[in-house]
Formats: C-alpha cells, structure tokens, sequence
C-alpha cells in the first residue's frame, strides 16, 4: 500500500456527501467522522496500527475538478458493481460502466464514476473471478 491518507475537495459537501456515502458504503468503508466541512471514511494509521488507509471529503468552495483519478479497492467483482450503481444513484455520473479492463491486466475489473463535481472516481478488483 502506497497512500496512507488523501483528500478529494469538493464545492458543496451537502450534494457531495449522499454519492460518498453511497458509493463507500457499497466498498464497506465506515463513516468515521462527519463535520460541516469534512467528511472522514477508513481507518487512520496510528503509532501502534500503521496499516491505515484514510479518505477526507472536504468542502471548498469554488474548487474546480482536475480530473484526477482517485482508485478504491474492492474486495469483490460483485463490490464494484454495487459501488458503480450506489454512485449513479447518489447523483455520480457514469465514466465507465463495471467491466474488465484487459489492456490493464486480464483480471482488471473496475467501473470509473464522475463524483457531483467532476472528480473520476473508481472501484477496482484485480481478483480473477471474484
């Protein structure tokens, strides 16, 4: 594991937070915290557990999408198209529909989303058949 904690800002947490909620839900990441500008989900890395993965949700004002490209696990082919449908549902934008993606690897399963902002998101699992 590479990243230990990263942040997607966002104008408005109020239309951005139903499609977060959905779509890590859909990957069973907790909501651990919740503020009127943030929103936290995973588990921090500590002193004692430093195997932490972290996402924060944080409301900017003005902010506008680059196009980053933010990847989540999932566990499951299964996961990643549940967090395809939650997203669509919570107001994301479809930017791939769930599919394998062999020019990647011949195992690549993964569906891309556009968050309310523009911000590409994705749930991906590299398990064969699962």
């Amino acid at each position: 594991m590479i990243l230990d904690h990263v942040s997607i800002t966002v104008n408005d947490l109020g239309t951005a937070a139903p499609f977060y909620d959905a779509v890590m839900a859909a990957l069973e990441v907790p909501c651990v915290w919740r503020e009127a500008d943030g929103i936290g989900y995973g588990i921090r890395s500590t002193e004692a557990a430093e195997a932490g993965s972290y996402l924060t949700i944080l409301q900017r004002p003005g902010v506008v999408a680059d196009r980053r490209h933010w990847a989540f696990r999932a566990r499951s082919r299964a996961m990643v198209r549940a967090f395809h449908a939650a997203g669509l549902a919570a107001g994301g934008r479809d930017d791939g529909a769930p599919g394998l993606r062999p020019h990647y690897h011949a195992a690549y399963y993964g569906a891309f989303l556009l968050d309310p902002d523009g911000n590409r998101v994705e749930a991906v699992c590299h398990r064969p058949g699962a």
